[in-house]
């Protein structure tokens, strides 16, 4: 055999190989890379941490927490979506970075849908509407008719884009205005709230129990579609007469598009088991969040219809894309 029939050879070998279906036997090869767009110490943060500890045990490599905080999480669904599509980084994205985005910005660095497979659903948390303390407000519908009566006087922290839009809501729905105030985090808008700075905030439940607990707010309502166990006597915006409102933070596991079937499959099946552990049901719910278990169908179905909740929340509370 000639040299040069060798490296035909060779050539046509190394082709046949790239060719070939990725085999799930060899996964995972090497640590992994679990990315959160929340700094190190938030409850995000701290999830992740768990989860990874998890899964790293079932699938006998280490799982590394990446935290990729910052601009409107489009740092860390970059880093995901630009990366290799084997597996070996794996995106815990809330519903920011996957479809509230899609509703407040003309334009993304990244497809939420396009750039991602999606890999399980996991939880869910209803956001609260909370005043001062010190507030004359006790009801929301108190809020309600204040909004109606005094627009140019009421303003509201917006700590995130999907408490903006929560807000907006609301406040269409209630006929009146208020002036949103823009904040880099929820945590920075509850502190104004409780200092008397604004008259209220839409926040997720488990940033507001420590204001709660030190006694500096109050909580008037929540978004979900039912009350939350551990605060029964506080209704719902829906039971309030504010129509089929129903808005709530969710998380869910994404990888790069293109990454194998097999190995999603395989990630699906691990983090599903993990999110059924009682241990893991307690963890969550002490953020005051619950399990929302799907497989990859259910949180792609679930992604689709949650850009579409939000697009029509924020197109009829009438807010703008930036």
């Amino acid at each position: 055999m000639n040299k040069r029939t060798s490296l035909r050879l060779a050539g046509a070998a190394a082709l046949l190989l790239l060719a070939l279906p990725f085999s799930a036997g060899a996964y995972p090869d090497k640590a992994i890379r679990l990315v959160v767009s929340f700094p190190p110490g938030s409850g995000a943060d701290t999830t992740a941490r768990y989860v990874a500890q998890k899964l790293g045990e079932r699938l006998g490599k280490p799982v590394v927490v990446e935290n990729r905080p910052g601009a409107n999480s489009f740092i860390a669904a970059q880093a995901v979506a630009s990366a290799d599509a084997d597996g070996h980084t794996i995106f815990l994205a809330s519903n920011s970075p996957m479809a509230t985005n899609v509703a407040v910005f003309k334009r993304l660095p990244y497809d939420p849908v396009k750039d991602f497979a999606p890999v399980a659903r996991l939880s869910s948390g209803v956001m609260a509407v909370v005043v001062p303390a010190s507030s004359d407000v006790k009801t929301i519908d108190e809020l309600a008719t204040r909004s109606r009566a005094q627009p140019d006087v009421l303003n509201y922290g917006a700590g995130a884009a999907s408490y903006q839009i929560a807000a907006e809501l609301f406040l269409h729905l209630a006929g009146g205005h208020a002036t949103s105030v823009p904040y880099k985090g929820v945590a920075p808008a509850l502190s104004d709230l409780a200092g008397g700075q604004l008259d209220f905030a839409f926040a997720d439940l488990g940033a507001v129990i420590p204001f709660l607990q030190s006694g500096k707010v109050r909580m008037l309502a929540v978004s979900g579609d039912r009350r939350f166990d551990a605060f029964p006597k506080v209704p719902t915006l829906q039971e309030s007469g504010f129509g089929d409102y129903y808005m709530v933070n969710w998380t869910g596991a994404f990888v790069p598009v293109r990454t194998p079937a097999s190995v999603i499959d395989l990630l699906s099946k691990q983090l599903q088991a993990i999110y059924r552990l009682p241990e893991t049901a307690v963890k969550v719910r002490q953020s005051y969040g619950e399990p929302f278990v799907g497989d990859a169908n259910e949180l792609r179905r679930f992604q689709l219809e949650e850009i579409s909740r939000w697009e029509r929340a924020a197109r009829q509370a009438g807010m703008q894309k930036q």
